[in-house]
C-alpha cells in the first residue's frame, strides 16, 4: 500500500445534539491547525450494498443564503467530477444548469420575501 492520508473531522454539539462547531484537518496539507466550517457533506460508496452512506451536518449559525450557495457549489463540483469520471459531458452540463436554476429560484424567493 502507498502513502496513507488522514482526514479528521470534529463536531461540537449542544445539549440537543445540534452542531455548534465543525472543524476539520487533513494530513496532506501544510496547515497545522483545524479548519472551521459551517456545514459539511460527506458521502461514501458502499459497493457491497450499492448504496451511498452520507453525513450531512450544518451548524446553528449557518445562514440560509450560505446553505443555498453551499448546495450550488456542491452541485457544480459534482458536475466537474462527473465530467472527469465519465464520457457523458451532456449530463454534467445538465447538472450545472440545474444548479444555476436552483440558485436563481432561491434568489427569486428571497427577493419576493418568501421564507
Amino acid at each position: 500500500m502507498g502513502k496513507i492520508s488522514t482526514i479528521q473531522i470534529q463536531v461540537a454539539l449542544d445539549d440537543q445534539k445540534v452542531p455548534e462547531k465543525i472543524e476539520w484537518s487533513a494530513s496532506d496539507t501544510t496547515a497545522d491547525r483545524m479548519n472551521k466550517a459551517k456545514a459539511m457533506m460527506v458521502a461514501f460508496w458502499d459497493a457491497a450494498e450499492s448504496t451511498a452512506l452520507r453525513i450531512d451536518l450544518w451548524t446553528k449559525d449557518m445562514m440560509m443564503d450560505d446553505m443555498a450557495d453551499f448546495f450550488y457549489q456542491t452541485m457544480m463540483t459534482m458536475a466537474d467530477t462527473w465530467t472527469r469520471a465519465t464520457p457523458y459531458k451532456d449530463q454534467a452540463e445538465d447538472l450545472r444548469n440545474f444548479a444555476k436554476d436552483f440558485l436563481k429560484k432561491f434568489d427569486d424567493k428571497l427577493k419576493a420575501g418568501e421564507k
